[in-house]
This record gives C-alpha cells, structure tokens and sequence, in this order.
C-alpha cells in the first residue's frame, strides 16, 4: 500500500479554526494600540502648540487664534489631519487665555475629544 500525503480536510478547518479564534482576540487589541499611539501623536502635537501660544504671548501680549497659528507656518501632519479635527478658542476675557482642542474623526472616532488650556490643564485625565 501507498502511503498517502498531505492534510485531511478536517485538520485544515481545525487550524482556520484557530487562526479566526487568534485573529478574533489580536485585531481588538490591536485597534486599541493603534488609538493610544494616535492619541500619544496627537498630545505631541498639542503640546507644541501650547508652545507656540506662550512664544506668540511673549512677543504680542495676547494668545494667538488658529487663524494665526496656521499663518504662522504651523500646518497639521495629513495622517493626523485624517484623524483629528483641531480648534484653538482664545479667551475674550481682561486675562489672556486659550484651550486647544482635539476632536477625534473617521478611524479615531472611538477616541476621546482631547484639550490642553493656558494653564496646562489636561483632559480627559485619565488619558494623558
């Protein structure tokens, strides 16, 4: 007799069985590292920013708008652009102040919207 070689269709679907088991528990967390480090570039960016708010308060005694920033030179990254939306609301008040927001849209939209203010005030907290 002839000894016969390969798999046997039952040993096949075992391991894409396993293989869509293994998928099923990656991809989610997976997604999730996706998110955070997205966040994390996303904080990054705030951060300069605020920067940029506290060099142009220097020089001009008030904060600028993002009208301004933008004018300035400052220009989003395109693959943070594709998922953040991003406004800088000055205060009208005798005391200069701002808050930078971050809003989080199409693959980032299960995220958190992020603002950062003249005071360092971060939140949501518990995601800085």
């Amino acid at each position: 007799m002839k000894a016969v070689k390969g798999f046997t269709l039952i040993e096949v679907m075992i391991t894409v069985v396993i293989v869509a088991i293994l998928a099923a528990i990656a991809y989610p967390s997976y997604r999730q590292y996706i998110i955070r480090s997205d966040r994390a570039a996303a904080q990054s960016v705030m951060m300069d920013i605020a920067n940029r708010e506290q060099q142009f308060l220097m020089a001009n005694r008030a904060y600028a708008s993002k009208a301004t920033v933008t004018a300035s030179g400052f220009s989003l990254d395109s693959d943070l652009a594709s998922k953040y939306d991003w406004d800088i609301t000055v205060g009208t008040d005798d005391v200069p102040s701002f808050t930078i927001t971050f809003t989080p849209k199409g693959s980032q939209a299960s995220d958190v919207t992020l603002t950062l203010n003249h005071q360092g005030v971060k939140t949501p907290a518990d995601k800085w």
